[in-house]
């Protein structure tokens, strides 16, 4: 028992390390599919989503976007991870007269089945891993140019017959700037705590202040987003603490079509093996909209590990 085990949580680390690429925080982090992009419009910017507005799946970068929703509207979406591993996520939010803007989704991760064996390598059948979290979200506006919101999380993790539960909160704040076409955000992820562990071990979960800018340039269709993210966290000097930024462009060349571009600088600097890095850390996408539907796809370009695809579709109600 305790060898299945143990081979089940190192795979499952091992998973989390490769496959969750965003999440080198150290290694007593857990629940780090939380910090994979939700949404194929999202991952085509790089994750630079932290100003985003009027867009259902821009909740879970900064839930003050729920209250920019200018109708009843609604995401799901698949994430085609390397080898077995699929994600995906279910939004859904609206505005109440008179209370505010609510959502509620959720977001998971299945990471395949695998084979089990004893400490002698004798098969002992097969086990699978997965990660889930529900979230509802409340957000209002402190004035036409100003909104605030809050999510709480609940996150549930398996493997190997095994599990850990997490409860957690976003906060975030998300302004429009007078008389032009930008906004700035912030947004303070998961904060909380594991409610149940594995190996009787308090791991902390993915911390993430983020701090992002938006703008249009005047006579161009292109909305231009910087963010800096995890800047909570720990750095050897004051330039590393700023190694986490991503970029996205997003050109709208008509009603119906928009393409896509980002960059994150971290995942290139993590990814270069040897002096090259390749295209690792460049992501693209493009966005059709057909009646009230709008078909998103992004790609992130992981270099020599190959790429992974996402697509998403979101409409009105």
């Amino acid at each position: 028992m305790i060898g299945r085990f143990a081979r089940g949580v190192s795979f499952g680390l091992f998973l989390g390390f490769t496959f969750s690429w965003t999440c080198e925080a150290g290694p007593n982090t857990i629940f780090n599919f939380l910090r994979n992009d939700v949404g194929a419009r999202a991952a085509a910017l790089a994750g630079s989503f932290v100003t985003v507005s009027d867009d259902p799946t821009a909740v879970f970068y900064n839930p003050a976007s729920g209250a920019t929703l200018g109708a009843p509207r609604g995401s799901l979406g698949f994430l085609k991870q390397i080898l077995d591993i699929n994600s995906g996520h279910i939004v859904y939010g609206q505005e109440i007269e008179e209370f505010g803007s609510v959502a509620g989704g959720i977001l998971f991760t299945h990471y395949g089945s695998f084979t089990e064996t004893d400490e002698a390598g004798a098969e002992l059948g097969s086990f699978s891993a997965a990660d889930v979290a529900v979230l509802v979200s409340y957000s209002s506006d402190f004035s036409d140019r100003l909104t605030y919101g809050a999510t709480a999380k609940f996150i549930y993790s398996a493997i190997a017959g095994y599990s850990s539960t997490g409860l957690a909160a976003d906060v975030g704040l998300l302004y429009l700037i007078p008389d032009s076409r930008a906004s700035v955000g912030a947004s303070l992820r998961n904060i909380g705590a594991q409610m149940s562990t594995y190996l009787q071990t308090n791991e902390d979960l993915p911390l993430d202040l983020t701090i992002g800018g938006s703008i249009v340039p005047r006579g161009i269709p292109l909305l231009l987003n910087l963010n800096f993210h995890r800047l909570n966290e720990s750095a050897s000097n004051f330039g590393d603490r700023f190694r986490w930024f991503t970029i996205g462009g997003e050109f709208t060349l008509s009603s119906a079509l928009q393409l896509r571009f980002g960059y994150d600088n971290a995942e290139r600097k993590d990814l270069k093996i040897g002096t090259s890095a390749g295209l690792a850390g460049f992501t693209a996408g493009v966005g059709f909209t057909v009646s009230d539907y709008r078909i998103d796809y992004g790609i992130n370009l992981l270099g020599e590990i190959g790429a992974l695809h996402q697509i998403s579709i979101a409409t009105s109600f």
